[in-house]
This record gives structure tokens, C-alpha cells and sequence, in this order.
């Protein structure tokens, strides 16, 4: 085979046939190898993924807040898609899916190195993890989750962490926990992939991950004034509803996208994310509604979400009865999460990000390990080996982001002071707001 070096990849000879393996673990194909169908359909779910942070996830969580601080919190989603994007540049691609350690990905090319494309030449690289679709494709749909996971602990000390140690904490938390992670999960050469865990779409990877963080951070932050003396109403549940809605519909590029591929599983995937989204959002409400006597909109948005979450490890080995069992548990077991669990545990978990994506991860990576069908994802799951990764990564995430926020606490402070407080995050760390 003839090739001439490019940079940090080694590409083929124009007029060659071949394709070359990069140092990296990428490969430069021709892109006559490429499936149309795949590439279009991976740049569908990745619009859909990135959807679902901006806006879904920023209208979610602001129309939880108060008044005077929806723009904060607008803002802190806006800045966290952009500084995780430009980090996962930079190194976290890398560090996440390029061959390494059992524990970290490669450090020889960092960043989006080895994403090359030779238009002249009909040639393009590759990742093994997808190897019909462009490498840019499935970089930008790795970044569409590098991006959510980090956004999703925002809700856990909503209304009272300063701006600037926001920022240094994300920076920090997406490639000290997110990247690493997300190679012990998905990279081939991680050690949980070698051990058979099975997580389609992020159980593990994000939903574990930043539940864990959010409830590390909500009990360093300390309680919002007034919290659990006053009520601290939501500002505009319809945005909440907006919210949700593009959630879910996101969530089909979410799920749908992790197969990699325009194929039956892609389709088996958002037809289980369906139905496991709405058996959740229906038993929240029959929960809240023997309990409360009343049924909400807030409960209905929060159900759904919560079995969105639960679905997200399975959706790629089961089938639509095992997604309804799932959605049922994950209804239930969020609304006790974001109740008397967090009633128990005592923290401000402002959002209830632990109580929807910490409890409804760990309910459905458990789940997958349970009712995994050989005959739709081509594995048995082992509820043992769910078991390990779940409790990995909690210990993990929650140790990196203690160790991360102490830090932070001790060069800039974590939190507003009371007048700030007060005042809001809206007029206080961004001079705007709400009229």
C-alpha cells in the first residue's frame, strides 16, 4: 500500500482502493465506502441531540427557576455548549474515543487531530465505532452528548453558583470526568466495554454521571435561602413544557443516532424510547395523583423526562414490552427520587437532577442488564456488570467532582453572597433582566 504522510494520519495515494489505519485508531477510506443513507441520518440525530440542550434543556430548567434568574440560567446552558464544544476540540474526542489506557483514550493526537477530509482525493477519515459515516459526523455526535451531560448538573445548584466558577467547573468536570467516562463505557479498549457492559445511549456515561455530580454539588453549594421555608415557585411552567417537548423529541436522535447506522435498530430504538417516555410520564402522574390528590404539568414533564432517561441504556436490546416495564419502574422510582429520596438526603438538589437522571439511570442500566434480548442488540446483558459500572462511575464522578469544586471554592468561591442571592443571578452575574 502506498501512502504519504498528512499531518498526524497517514492517507492514501490518490487513484488507491485501499484504506490506511491513522496512529490514532481512525482510518482514511474512500468515501465511495461511505452509506449516504447512515451519514444523513447521523447528521439528522446530531441536529436532534443538540435540540435538546439548546433549546430544550435550557427552556426546562429556566421555567423551574424564578423569575429573576431564568437569563442566568439560560446563560449557563448557552456558555456550557459553547465551552464543551470547544474543549472537546481541543482533547476531550481524544481522551473519550481514540485507544489509549483502559482508563483514558490517546493523548498523541489531541482533539479532532485525526478528523481529516480529502475532497481532491475522494477520501475521508473514519472511527472504527462508525465506520460508514464521516469522522466529523460521528465526532459532532459524540460532542452533541459531551455537551448535555455537563448542562444537565446546571439544575442541581441552580439560582446560586457563580458564573466564573461555573465555567472553571465544567472546563474541568467534561475532560476530568465526562471524557474518561465515556471511555470506560464506549471506547473498545475501555475497561467496562471489555467487561460487557452494555449502554446504548448514555444510562451510564451522562445520566449516572451528572446525577452523581449534581448531588456532590448541590450538598457544596449548600440549600437556597429559604429552601424548605418558603415556597420557591417556578417562574413559567409552559416554558418547562417547551422544554420537555423538545426533549423528547430530541431524545429520538439521541437514542435513535446511537446505532450508528439508518437501520432497523435505529428504528427499534426510537420506537422503545417512545413508549417508555410515555408509560413514565403516565405513572409519574398516577403516583402524584393517589399521593397529591392532584395531577401536573410538572409531574407529566418530569415523568417523561425520567423515562427518557431510564430508556437511553436499553434502548438498542430491548423491545417495546421490556421499554413499557422500563417506563413504568422509571415513572415511579423518579417521583420517589425527586420526593422522599431527596426529602431523605436532605440536599437542594434545586431541579432534581439526582431524583430524575441519577435514580433513572441507575433504573434503567440495571433494567438493561435484566431484559437485554439477544435477538435485538445481538447480547445478553449481565445485571452483575451493570452493577460495577453504575457503582464505578458514581463513586468516580462524585469523588472528581468534590476534588474539582473544592478546588474552584478555594481560588474564585462557588457561590453568590446573600444580597446576590437575592438580587438573582439575572442582575447579579449578568446585568439583565426579565421585564
Amino acid at each position: 500500500m502506498r501512502m504519504r504522510a498528512c499531518g498526524a494520519v497517514a492517507c492514501l495515494l490518490p487513484g488507491s482502493s485501499s484504506w490506511a489505519q491513522l496512529p490514532s485508531g481512525s482510518a482514511v477510506v474512500p468515501m465511495a465506502q461511505l452509506s449516504a443513507g447512515d451519514t444523513a441520518w447521523m447528521i439528522s440525530a446530531t441536529t436532534l441531540v443538540l435540540l435538546m440542550t439548546i433549546p430544550g434543556l435550557a427552556l426546562f430548567y429556566a421555567g423551574m427557576v424564578r423569575k429573576k434568574n431564568i437569563l442566568g440560567t439560560l446563560a449557563q446552558v448557552m456558555a456550557v455548549t459553547a465551552l464543551v464544544s470547544l474543549l472537546w476540540f481541543a482533547a476531550g474526542y481524544s481522551l473519550a474515543f481514540m485507544p489509549g489506557s483502559p482508563w483514558l483514550g490517546g493523548t498523541d493526537s489531541l482533539g479532532l487531530a485525526t478528523v481529516r477530509l480529502f475532497k481532491a482525493q475522494g477520501l475521508v477519515s473514519v472511527h472504527p465505532l462508525a465506520p460508514t459515516v464521516p469522522e466529523s459526523v460521528f465526532a459532532m455526535f459524540q460532542l452533541s452528548f459531551a455537551v448535555i451531560t455537563p448542562a444537565l448538573i446546571v439544575g442541581s445548584f441552580a439560582e446560586r453558583m457563580r458564573f466564573a466558577a461555573l465555567l472553571l467547573f465544567i472546563g474541568g468536570w467534561s475532560l476530568l470526568v465526562y471524557a474518561p467516562v465515556a471511555h470506560w463505557v464506549w471506547a473498545a479498549d475501555g475497561w467496562l466495554a471489555t467487561r460487557g457492559v452494555l449502554d446504548f445511549a448514555g444510562g451510564t456515561v451522562v445520566h449516572i454521571n451528572a446525577g452523581a455530580a449534581g448531588l456532590v454539588a448541590a450538598f457544596m453549594l449548600g440549600p437556597r435561602q429559604g429552601y424548605g421555608k418558603v415556597a420557591l415557585m417556578p417562574a413559567n411552567l409552559g416554558y418547562t413544557m417547551m422544554g420537555s417537548a423538545l426533549l423528547w423529541v430530541g431524545w429520538m436522535g439521541f437514542n435513535g443516532g446511537s446505532a450508528a447506522a439508518a437501520d432497523g435498530r435505529a428504528g427499534m430504538a426510537m420506537l422503545v424510547t417512545q413508549l417508555a417516555a410515555a408509560a413514565a410520564a403516565l405513572s409519574w402522574m398516577a403516583a402524584e395523583w393517589l399521593v397529591r390528590r392532584t395531577p401536573t404539568l410538572l409531574g407529566l414533564c418530569s415523568g417523561a423526562v425520567g423515562g427518557l432517561v431510564a430508556i437511553t441504556p436499553a434502548s438498542g436490546f430491548v423491545g417495546p414490552m421490556a421499554a413499557v416495564g422500563i417506563g413504568v419502574a422509571s415513572g415511579l422510582g423518579c417521583y420517589w427520587g425527586a420526593t422522599g429520596l431527596k426529602r431523605l438526603i436532605g440536599a437542594d438538589d434545586s431541579l432534581d437532577v439526582f431524583g430524575v437522571h441519577g435514580v433513572g439511570g441507575l433504573i434503567g442500566a440495571l433494567m438493561t442488564g435484566w431484559l437485554a434480548d439477544p435477538l435485538i442488540g445481538g447480547v445478553r446483558g449481565s445485571l452483575e456488570a451493570q452493577l460495577m459500572a453504575a457503582g464505578a462511575t458514581l463513586l468516580y464522578s462524585a469523588a472528581a467532582t468534590a476534588l474539582l469544586l473544592w478546588l474552584i471554592g478555594r481560588l474564585v468561591g462557588l457561590r453568590i453572597d446573600d444580597k446576590q442571592e437575592q438580587t438573582g443571578l439575572d442582575l447579579s452575574q449578568h446585568g439583565e433582566r426579565v421585564e
